[in-house]
């Protein structure tokens, strides 16, 4: 009979490699942004086909929202407040309102389990679905951004600023949706979030400032996407002061690193559970 040495078995290989002074590495995590950009990619593929024509319903009602509106104001200030609102309404309705039911859903269903059990870090989950949910945002946002144009006779030569005010709003509000739909208890509670979420979303941001409360104007500025409602409305003015339009920006690109940053610990603490 042969005898076969220890160090060859499955586990006298393991107890060999604890006994040179560790456990035995089951291989390597992959990489921030390998990781991300996969997990981005298959968020992508996923929605295109569940969430294409709920991105016709956000452009359709951020339109008929202007038209609407365009009884009421007739130019302006109220005019470039209600045409950049609408625009960063399309952007909430995806990125908050959706994000926040599909983690919902993704954690009640045990979805999560899923993720943990992949060499992927939580920092690429959260990114690449919030940059997926976000992409579907562009189309409405540029639509409805001409459309209002058109609707209320504003300029359109500095529409260019969407590419900024687009990834940064998305980016703010996509973090904010991912943490409401991983810490709510029940995804019925991470729906409701994320639709009171996107009213916040269209009550404080599409109606013109002049006209709320001062309370509502404090509740106004706690909103992440009214700083970017505020960057596009200062572009149609007939000089824009680029110096405030810069400065809504770089406090919705803080917001957006910060609400991420919050979705992914929400993230770790609702994969562990």
């Amino acid at each position: 009979m042969s005898v076969v040495p220890a160090d060859v078995l499955p586990g006298g290989a393991l107890a060999g490699a604890e006994a040179a002074g560790g456990a035995a590495e089951l291989g390597p995590r992959a990489r921030l942004w390998p990781s991300l950009a996969a997990v981005y990619r298959a968020q992508l593929s996923r929605a295109r086909v569940a969430r294409i024509p709920l991105l016709f319903v956000a452009t359709f009602q951020s339109i008929g929202i202007m038209i609407l509106m365009r009884g009421v104001v007739d130019g302006g200030e109220e005019a470039r407040a209600v045409v950049a609102g609408s625009a960063v309404l399309v952007v909430a309705f995806v990125a908050l309102n959706l994000l926040a039911q599909y983690f919902g859903q993704l954690r009640g269903s045990g979805g999560l389990d899923h993720y943990a059990t992949l060499p992927v870090p939580p920092a690429a989950v959260v990114l690449g679905a919030a940059g997926a949910y976000a992409s579907f945002t562009v189309p409405g946002t540029v639509v409805t951004a001409v459309f209002g144009c058109a609707l209320f006779g504003l300029p359109v030569a500095h529409l260019w600023v969407l590419a900024a005010v687009i990834p940064l709003a998305g980016a703010a509000l996509a973090g904010l949706g991912a943490a409401l739909g991983l810490l709510a208890p029940r995804p019925e509670l991470a729906t409701l979030l994320g639709q009171l979420g996107m009213s916040a979303a269209l009550l404080l941001g599409v109606l013109p400032a002049d006209r709320m409360p001062e309370p509502v104007r404090l509740a106004r500025d706690l909103l992440p996407s009214t700083y970017g409602v505020e960057a596009f409305a200062r572009t149609f003015a007939r000089r824009p002061d680029w110096a405030f339009v810069l400065g809504d920006l770089a406090v919705c690109g803080a917001v957006g690193v910060v609400s991420l940053a919050v979705a992914t610990w929400a993230y770790r603490r609702a994969a562990v559970r």
